[in-house]
């Protein structure tokens, strides 16, 4: 079964030879036992590429239940249940990732020397179950799902702009008078339309954007240097608006606040490793005041 996850995720044979320490003999060999002893083909192999067909990929993920529980059983009865180890890995936005999720790793790091963590920073969701991730933080309402999930805190999609743009171009007072204002959009959220709140309803303005980048830090900068309007979350406009370089516009116009939520994939008994990190993220995230309600 580890043989064949490792083939699944690194969607390669001797990809998982290696992630293993295994010949590709060896691997061949241990998925094509497997194979025999189900009766069913688990992958399609070719000279360049393995592919997992239906029954493979249900399986993967039946395998992978099955492993993360013998590893429970196997560090209870071994004791070491009682201190977090081994590779804890985990997913947030990428600004989020960096301003708020990374300080928590690290003091983490620094008191459970026996783990080590890899973090994905990303503006995509990430698929928990199939990338093998512990844990991630979502901003934004969830989908039903089998996941856990734990509320930490919640934030704002804001309009902002530089001092000086306002000044040069004036502060739009309704979403209608952004059609005559530049804007700078994110491809991270959506380029060409903005859901605002009018009068309690809810409705599409639509935008056309005279900059669009691929990261909000960009956005960001731009806005700032005095460029243009943009929409951000409202921790990633934080410092620029306590420090006076940047205020939000339109604020009776914003939505509802998003919640951020840790969501993990333990089943009863979580992991050592992945509670101690809910634990300490839960307390920094929700003692942190841009990150909580008013």
């Amino acid at each position: 079964m580890s043989v064949f996850v490792a083939v699944v995720d690194t969607h390669s044979l001797a990809g998982a030879a290696r992630k293993l320490a295994l010949s590709p003999p060896a691997v061949t060999r241990a998925v094509t036992e497997l194979e025999t002893l189900l009766g069913v083909r688990l992958l399609t192999r070719t000279t360049r590429v393995v592919r997992v067909t239906d029954a493979g990929a249900r399986y993967a993920e039946d395998c992978r239940r099955i492993l993360a529980d013998l590893a429970e059983a196997d560090e209870s009865v071994s004791g070491m249940h009682a201190t977090p180890r081994g590779k804890l890995m985990l997913t947030a936005p990428v600004m989020f990732g960096a301003l708020y999720v990374a300080p928590i790793v690290t003091e983490y790091l620094q008191r459970y020397p026996e783990v080590n963590a890899e973090c994905w920073f990303l503006d995509r969701v990430v698929n928990i179950v199939d990338e093998g991730i512990d844990l991630a933080v979502r901003i934004g309402n969830l989908a039903d799902s089998s996941l856990q999930a734990i509320q930490v805190g919640q934030v704002r999609r804001v309009i902002c702009a530089a001092p000086s743009y306002l000044a040069q171009h004036g502060t739009p007072a309704t979403p209608d008078e952004l059609a005559r204002h530049c804007i700078v959009a994110s491809t991270a959220a959506s380029t060409s339309e903005w859901r605002l709140h009018d009068n309690g309803e809810s409705r599409l303005v639509k935008v056309q954007p005279r900059m669009t980048t691929t990261t909000n830090e960009s956005a960001l900068a731009a806005a700032v240097g005095g460029f243009g309007l943009t929409r951000l979350m409202s921790y990633q406009a934080a410092a620029a608006v306590a420090e006076g370089r940047l205020k939000i516009v339109l604020n009776a116009f914003e939505g509802p606040p998003l919640p951020i939520h840790l969501v993990h994939r333990e089943g009863r008994h979580a992991s050592q490793k992945a509670r101690a990190f809910l634990d300490l993220a839960m307390d920094r995230l929700r003692a942190h005041p841009l990150l909580q309600p008013g």
